[in-house]
């Protein structure tokens, strides 16, 4: 059934190495590990690289391959979160090769999903972001068709600070738009990594998408998030997201978890589900993070078994 997993991110400053054996000593079976190119980040949860592209010779391969075996952990998707149709083109150039770049790593190391963004000009409707989505993936998808990889992208509309008003930096936000995506790029190997706590503080019913795009379910995030309704009733929905929403990690939040699962197992989703922590009141030290991971994997046994 459902395999239980978090998101490398949160514990950016450990090796991969003591990623993988923190999985495994406390019960999980796999891991989504971040794969950005090695640098500065430009926010919070980004320029985490657990697995360098660059390093993937033949030793290094290796190397990884015999971190899982010896753990016993796999490695559910790599993760890149970049904006690739980003108005400045030479930066959205660069992302979209390390995307492809990352699809390579994924099928040199066996893994079957490459999770990213779609990306978006802040500045333009969606209709004129569809014309550069139409224009530059479908030979990213190209490429993960024929190294066997499945793409799937992240529901982040990317809107949290000013910088990404108003329209975020990823337009895979919705319903609608996941229609028009499919119908541009109609590969299997094309879906989602579906995460409910965006749809949730988008006042959008987080359980009915799961059973249109049944097919379209590569990876799953599991995030929570509390809207605060007083905040909310003051600012509205216009307003700059985090001022009336808090990321919170599973069970602290609105996501209705009992249903979620229950849409899963109904449409048949048998594939990773990966804990994702972006939650502020457990990131002051680095017991707090690990405490919000293991309460976050004690809330979800409920739901599957570890």
């Amino acid at each position: 059934m459902l395999k239980l997993g978090f998101v490398s991110a949160i514990l950016a400053e450990k090796s991969f190495e003591e990623v993988v054996s923190f999985a495994s000593e406390h019960q999980f079976s796999c891991l989504e590990m971040m794969c950005w190119p090695k640098g500065k980040a430009e926010r919070r949860y980004a320029g985490v690289t657990h697995i360098d592209t660059n390093e993937l010779d033949a030793d290094g391969i290796a190397k990884v391959k015999s971190v899982l075996d010896e753990e016993k952990i796999f490695i559910s998707g790599l993760g890149y979160y970049p904006n690739p149709l980003d108005p400045n083109a030479e930066k959205a150039a660069y992302y979209r090769e390390h995307i492809v770049e990352v699809i390579k790593a994924a099928a040199k190391l066996d893994i079957p999903v490459v999770n990213t963004f779609i990306g978006r000009d802040p500045s333009k409707n969606l209709d004129d972001n569809f014309k550069e989505f139409a224009k530059h993936f479908p030979a990213i998808v190209k490429v993960a068709e024929e190294n066997n990889v499945k793409l799937a992208i992240e529901n982040c509309p990317m809107f949290f600070t000013n910088d990404e008003w108003p329209g975020g930096k990823n337009m895979a936000i919705s319903p609608v738009v996941w229609r028009k995506m499919f119908e541009i790029i109609p590969s299997p190997m094309f879906g989602l990594n579906y995460d409910p706590s965006h749809l949730v503080w988008m006042q959008m019913d987080e359980i009915k998408p799961i059973y249109e795009f049944k097919d379209r379910l590569h990876h799953i995030h599991l995030k929570d998030v509390k809207v605060y309704r007083d905040k909310l009733n003051e600012v509205g929905i216009l307003a700059n997201p985090l001022e009336y929403h808090s990321p919170k990690i599973p069970g602290l939040g609105d996501v209705k978890w009992g249903s979620f699962f229950a849409a899963l197992t109904d449409v048949g989703y048998k594939g990773p589900v990966c804990i994702e922590v972006e939650d502020k009141a457990y990131e002051g030290s680095e017991e707090d993070i690990k405490s919000a991971i293991l309460t976050a994997r004690n809330y979800l046994s409920q739901f599957l078994v570890l």
